[in-house]
């Protein structure tokens, strides 16, 4: 309320000719956005504590639970064996290498990976082994791997599973598909695992800039007593900001189905469908990519990112908050039905024998390159790619 007022004298204290460029959406949003009171800032200092979802009582974890000093105690006597270099592995590992703990890399030797591996500072014979001289060297061994190649090397590396040991994951995938992918941890060691929500190399450039991704942390199998413990310590270790308690079952049914959703084929989907009833409609590609593209991701997502849909709805013009307040309700009749046969879908597995029979056959490389092919020589994104190079921070500077 506080920044919607502020807002409005603003607006009334400026001259008549700039008001209606103020009156523009994202322009509006911006200026307000600047003006947020300071209260709004979050706390910088927090420790284990219950929070309020939205009605329901949740208990968080954050670095302070564990600062850098108590860590590198509790892992002082472990090795930590990261198996695989994607970007999942390559993040958890160099931010625990930057953590101070004692990490060393697993993966195929003299292959793509291990090149890049060294290229980073890994040592042969000293932070760099096999898959299997990483496992059996290990206490914790964090299972990194792809999900087809947790599925292909599961006999390779069980039996270098072994009493005492800690397995982790940072995706349910293998354990709750077991039926498909034949990985059943042996009963005597501890089960955990820590989902980073994002990628591996947002997890990497926001811990190297002092901030932190958000991780979810489950217990599927707890001998020591310790299990979830030891969740929350590498939690923070791999750098996540906090961290929330799921199953290793609801992590990857929320993942399959987010990222075929919201978070990727959803939005890539509705993208293509607005881009191109606005070029058949006679709009330039400039003016359709900035329409649906541009403004959502540079001005619009990262606004509700900070504040909340509620905030952005309060904060726009009166005709676009009209708009969105009538037509919201129709596109989300329209996507209930398809979001309700996904996620039967990702439940009865049928998502993930497709994805790990597509996986695994021969040429999925070379059928890969021409699928993302005829993504980038779409004209949306040919149009897009243009559209980025304009922006002030790419554009050379005459001086």
């Amino acid at each position: 309320m506080a920044s919607r007022n502020l807002a409005r004298t603003l607006l009334r204290s400026i001259a008549p000719a700039a008001r209606s460029a103020l009156a523009k959406p994202a322009f509006a949003l911006r200026v307000a956005s600047s003006i947020r009171p300071a209260a709004f800032s979050p706390m910088q200092t927090r420790g284990i504590k219950t929070m309020d979802f939205g009605g329901t009582k949740e208990t968080v974890y954050e670095r302070s639970d564990m600062p850098l000093p108590k860590l590198q105690a509790y892992f002082k006597n472990d090795t930590l064996s990261v198996l695989g270099y994607g970007p999942q592995g390559r993040g958890q590992a160099l931010n625990l290498r930057d953590n101070g703990i004692n990490v060393i890399v697993g993966v195929r030797k003299d292959g793509r990976s291990w090149k890049k591996a060294i290229s980073e500072g890994w040592v042969p014979g000293k932070t760099l082994f096999s898959i299997e001289e990483a496992a059996d060297k290990g206490t914790y061994l964090l299972n990194l791997l792809s999900d087809a190649a947790q599925r292909d090397l599961w006999k390779t590396l069980s039996p270098y599973v072994t009493a005492g040991k800690t397995l982790y994951f940072s995706h349910g995938f293998a354990i709750t598909y077991k039926d498909q992918t034949g990985v059943i941890p042996p009963k005597d060691v501890d089960v955990i695992l820590c989902a980073p929500k994002g990628s591996g190399s947002t997890l990497r450039s926001l811990f190297v800039n002092g901030k932190g991704l958000n991780s979810s942390i489950a217990v599927f199998q707890d001998v020591t007593g310790k299990a979830k413990e030891k969740a929350i310590a590498l939690g923070i270790a791999i750098g996540s900001g906090y961290l929330y308690e799921t199953t290793f079952q609801k992590e990857v049914f929320s993942d399959l189905f987010g990222e075929r959703g919201i978070l990727m084929g959803a939005i890539y989907g509705m993208f293509r469908a607005q881009y191109d009833v606005l070029r058949e409609n006679g709009h330039s590609p400039s003016e359709a990519f900035n329409e649906t593209v541009e403004e959502a991701t540079q001005s619009l997502i990262p606004l509700i990112g900070e504040n909340g849909m509620d905030w952005m709805y309060a904060n726009c013009s009166v005709t676009a908050q009209r708009g969105a307040l009538d037509w919201h309700q129709k596109f989300y009749d329209a996507a209930m039905p398809v979001y309700k046969d996904l996620y039967k879908s990702v439940v009865t597995g049928a998502e993930v024998k497709r994805a790990l029979d597509k996986n695994s056959q021969p040429d999925y490389r070379e059928s890969l390159e021409v699928e993302l092919k005829e993504i980038s020589d779409s004209e949306i994104w040919r149009s897009g790619k243009t559209v980025r190079s304009l922006r002030p921070e790419n554009v050379e500077s005459d001086k």
